[in-house]
């Protein structure tokens, strides 16, 4: 299963370090499938997005992840891949970034035929670079959202409902990041999504910012009493106060830190697919057992 992360520290950057692949065994264990991929997107001062991403297709390769990848930006969005669709390429590694804004994804799809007739009926087949479900959907939302003038609300909220009535859907989880904001989704319920809200500890807490996951390790100096919002794929320990987000709940965080959530996908998709209904290669990027489940190593 895939690894999200979204950090929003508010109106001012921070500077984050974070390690990718934190568990020392995670590459060893047998009995835990491989990640295929890691990456974190930021923004520089002027707005611009910066990716820094690599496809892993071995321990070597690995090393790239252990290391402390260090960054500036007020929006953080960082990705451990395990591929459902696509090579082992750059092009198909997460984050992804399109008109300004940076996107990771945990789930899969199928039908992604139609999902390429739609991209072109709506002049976005150009933007798609690599094979995967994930950089379509993003397509998509990205489409979408020029379509409705650009607000990112109504794009996600069209570009989700489509998908969700034309095109068999296990998960479509996934952080999407401005300069000035924060987008995270949870739909349907097949997979969790997290938030920790640390704006709302009066005053903020006196110590940095410092999660772990047996894949992700975020630390934030900065964060020793500037709050922030963190969005997870599970709760990471250093913090308490994590929520998990309800099936369809769609979240966002503004540039001064305001939570709002919305409902925009009243129903179940149309095609809600069990792990049973995938072939073996997604089916292993999605079971639970993609994940390990051993002890931190710091």
């Amino acid at each position: 299963m895939c690894r999200l992360f979204g950090l929003h520290a508010g109106a001012d950057p921070v500077t984050a370090s974070f390690w990718l692949l934190d568990a020392p065994d995670s590459l060893r264990r047998q009995s835990h499938r491989n990640p295929d991929g890691a990456g974190i997107g930021v923004f520089t001062a002027d707005g611009t997005p910066v990716l820094d991403k690599q496809p892993i297709a071995g321990y070597e390769d690995a090393e790239f992840a252990r290391e402390a990848r260090t960054a500036r930006s007020r929006t953080f969005v960082a990705h451990v891949r395990y591929a459902s669709v696509g090579a082992h390429t750059v092009a198909n590694t997460h984050p992804f970034t399109l008109d300004g804004r940076i996107f990771a994804h945990n789930g899969t799809l199928t039908g992604i035929d139609a999902l390429d007739r739609r991209l072109a009926e709506l002049g976005a087949s150009g933007t798609v670079l690599g094979d995967t479900d994930s950089e379509r959907m993003f397509a998509l939302i990205t489409a979408e959202t020029r379509r409705h003038g650009g607000s990112v609300a109504d794009g996600i909220a069209a570009a989700i409902g489509w998908i969700a009535d034309h095109l068999g859907v296990f998960s479509v989880n996934f952080v999407l990041g401005t300069p000035d904001e924060l987008w995270a989704l949870r739909y349907p319920a097949n997979h969790e999504l997290y938030v920790l809200d640390r704006t709302a500890t009066s005053p903020a807490p006196a110590r940095p910012l410092a999660v772990a996951s047996p894949r992700i390790r975020a630390h934030v100096p900065d964060l020793t009493a500037q709050p922030a919002v963190v969005v997870a794929t599970e709760p990471m320990d250093g913090e308490t106060g994590w929520r998990l987000m309800n099936s369809g709940e769609l979240l966002h965080v503004s540039r001064d830190l305001t939570i709002t959530t919305s409902r925009p996908f009243p129903h179940a998709p149309a095609h809600l697919l069990t792990l049973a209904d995938l072939d073996p290669t997604a089916a292993a990027s999605q079971a639970p057992s993609a994940q390990t489940t051993t002890g931190l190593a710091r």
